[in-house]
């Protein structure tokens, strides 16, 4: 089945369901996550025809492409200092959507994850074990990980708030891959090991 037969076989392409829950609003890490989920559901919505070189269009058809029931991972380091000058690398942003049939379900932050294994929060790394111990703790409450992206804030901030000509709609694809070449992300999960060049 092509993506033009995916995209009209919905009576109504969105991007969230019907039914959006959004799960532990109370966390930190929501305060980062909320103008994301607020600048998605205007595009939705329709309110706005484009956000930092976003639209409509582009994010369904990616939510097109996806497995029936997954997730999609998004954990994001920032380097603070403190005052001592000591430096350390702190999540700002660690965010799990869940979709179905082409739809976001859930939004939720990673302090939602409960699990014996996976660290605090404060404790949580950019490193390949953390990476792997989120991704297993998804896979086993949520669903199985369709792309995880693990990069640090100044990578996120370019790639997020990235326009094309004149304002336009971006090819955040492109840019993703291009970062992840050079080494600024780390993109995993079922879809990046079959699509490499594919966010």
């Amino acid at each position: 089945m092509g993506l033009i037969d995916l995209l009209f076989r919905k009576a109504v392409v969105r991007v969230f369901a019907e039914e959006l829950v959004v799960i532990d609003t109370d966390s930190a890490l929501w305060e980062a996550v909320r103008p994301l989920v607020a600048a998605a559901l205007r595009l939705d919505q329709q309110q706005e025809p484009s956000w930092h070189g976003w639209n409509k269009e582009q994010i369904i058809t990616f939510l097109c492409t996806l497995p029936e029931h997954c997730t999609l991972v998004c954990g994001v380091w920032d380097t603070l200092t403190d005052e001592e000058g000591n430096e350390r690398e702190v999540l700002v942003l660690g965010c799990v959507c869940e979709a179905q049939r082409g739809e976001v379900l859930t939004v939720r932050t990673f302090e939602a994850l409960q699990d014996e294994k996976l660290p605090p929060l404060q404790e949580l790394e950019p490193g390949f074990e953390h990476a792997r111990e989120i991704m297993r703790t998804i896979k086993a409450q949520i669903a199985p990980v369709a792309w995880a992206l693990f990069t640090d804030k100044t990578t996120w901030d370019e790639w997020l708030l990235a326009e094309g000509n004149e304002g336009g709609v971006a090819d955040k694809k492109a840019l993703l891959s291009l970062f992840a070449q050079q080494g600024r992300c780390v993109l995993m999960g079922s879809q990046a090991a079959h699509h490499s060049h594919h966010p």
